[in-house]
């Protein structure tokens, strides 16, 4: 995403990026390990995956998901903006927070769409066009019991060899998750014919409803004005 201006995409970024291969969903199992449905009724995910506008757009169409936000988490309030996370020295990753029925879809399954569409979890700090730290796959466990299915699942992923190469993915507890600026939110709905949209994240979409039809929804639910 730092290859385009964040208000829309250009002529020149698509044609540099048209010489690569977009990201390719990769069919994994679900985890072995999960959370139990329980009782309640909402429950929160915090995941980061490359560009914030991709990893919302897929959540945003997923079956029991009620919203999906576009953040910074890993780093500090006080530069928790979108300039400043762009130099790479922030500390932050740009993150999406989950809210999800745990009745509907568990955190695994949640997982299983993070790691198997929502981007590549093997590639160290980048995803496709987009390099710097704040690209990292990372997990931000909001419970010790997020935290322990995630872990097992990562060893899971790797034992199976599912992926050609190791998952760089981080589990990275006790951060806290700050909402990005507002023309970030909804992306992807937002400006379905921006270049960088097209090449890169409308195949996530295909692949979710291609490869776990049963968690797709075609409406996506959009941010809501309180967050």
């Amino acid at each position: 995403m730092n290859s385009i201006n964040a208000m829309g995409g250009v002529l020149a970024f698509f044609i540099i990026v048209g010489c690569q291969q977009a990201e390719s969903a990769t069919v994994i199992a679900p985890p072995v390990v999960d959370e139990p449905a329980g009782g309640a009724q909402t429950a929160t995910a915090i995941f980061a995956g490359g560009c914030f506008w991709g990893v919302q757009g897929v959540f945003q169409h997923v079956k029991g998901v009620s919203n999906a936000v576009s953040g910074y988490s890993g780093g500090n309030e006080r530069n928790a903006s979108y300039e400043a996370v762009e130099s790479g020295d922030t500390g932050h990753a740009e993150s999406v927070k989950i809210t999800y029925d745990p009745r509907q879809i568990s955190y695994g399954k949640l997982l299983q769409i993070f790691f198997s569409v929502a981007h590549d979890p093997t590639q160290l700090n980048r995803q496709g066009p987009d390099t710097g730290t704040q690209y990292r796959s990372a997990i931000f466990p909001q419970t010790a019991q997020q935290q322990a299915v995630a872990e097992q699942y990562i060893v899971q992923l790797n034992a199976s060899h599912a992926f050609k190469k190791p998952l760089t993915t981080r589990i990275e507890p006790g951060k806290q998750f700050y909402v990005a600026e507002a023309y970030h939110q909804n992306y992807l709905t937002l400006h379905p014919n921006d270049p960088y949209i097209v090449y890169n994240d409308l195949p996530k979409l295909a692949d979710l409803k291609r490869i776990l039809p049963d968690q797709y929804r075609a409406e996506a639910v959009l941010v809501r004005q309180a967050m």
